[in-house]
């Protein structure tokens, strides 16, 4: 098998990708034949890794055209086509590279964050984004003992509790790649999670993002839910909170 991967370093005048033969091997990752690549070829190829387990996020990038986790991906899986997903478009996946999908496995850094070397990206926007929604539990009071809830909450709570913020959706957007101010779809679902919440008491957790370019600029195009590798569909948390935002201001205007 091939791995192709996108090259880029400060200085550089353009990108340009780097091709090399890796010798496959059973249940080998994306991950393991970067791992490869760098030993047998180049020691000076950049790209972020930690947990190696689909835990920490930190090895998202743009796989065959998909952001994926790297940890998580196998080769042998990627080459057979059982790995494919179809996205609403946006630039990353219109850039013409030449591969051939059956013999060679493409990398390229997560899109519509800026890249710093090789595979690695600055995420400070997203990150920014995140700490806007103040990703905190606020009790009313502090409880003497556990925080306890309700079991039945759960279930609903979990859609979003498992969101690893590994950054996928956010490269995945649409509306991302188009609007630099858009807080994305991590941040709102992580934001919908905090109001659905029953230990938490700020009831102006929806307003915090009743903005242009919060809950109100997602077109629903999908591809959040279609990336995310934990399943955390943050276009259902952002059509429920637009429907409750609409169904608060009809009232209002109604008392008017």
């Amino acid at each position: 098998m091939k791995l192709k991967v996108f090259r880029y370093h400060e200085g550089m005048s353009a990108p340009h990708y780097d091709t090399f033969s890796l010798e496959e091997e059973p249940s080998m990752t994306v991950l393991r034949a970067l791992f490869q690549f760098q030993e047998q070829f180049d020691d000076s190829l950049a790209f972020q890794y930690s947990c190696r387990g689909s835990v920490c996020g930190a090895c998202a990038m743009l796989i065959n055209k998909v952001p994926r986790l790297a940890c998580r991906t196998q080769v042998a899986s990627l080459l057979k086509g059982e790995q494919q997903i179809a996205l609403s478009p946006y630039p990353a996946l219109e850039e013409k590279v030449g591969w051939d999908p059956s013999q060679e496995v493409l990398v390229e850094p997560l899109p519509h964050f800026p890249v710093v070397k090789d595979l690695i990206v600055d995420r400070n926007a997203f990150f920014k984004s995140y700490k806007f929604m103040e990703p905190v539990i606020k009790p009313e009071s502090i409880p003497p003992k556990e925080n306890l809830m309700d079991p039945s909450d759960l279930p609903d709570l979990e859609l979003y509790t498992n969101c690893i913020l590994c950054a996928a959706c956010y490269g995945a957007c649409p509306v991302d790649g188009e609007n630099k101010d858009y807080l994305g779809p991590a941040a709102l679902a992580k934001l919908y999670r905090f109001h659905i919440d029953p230990r938490d008491a700020d009831n102006r957790r929806l307003e915090k993002a009743d903005i242009n370019n919060g809950w109100w600029a997602c077109d629903f195009h999908g591809n959040c839910r279609q990336v995310c590798p934990k399943g955390v569909p943050p276009i259902m948390a952002i059509g429920q909170a637009q429907a409750e935002l609409m169904e608060k201001k009809e009232k209002s205007e109604d008392k008017k």
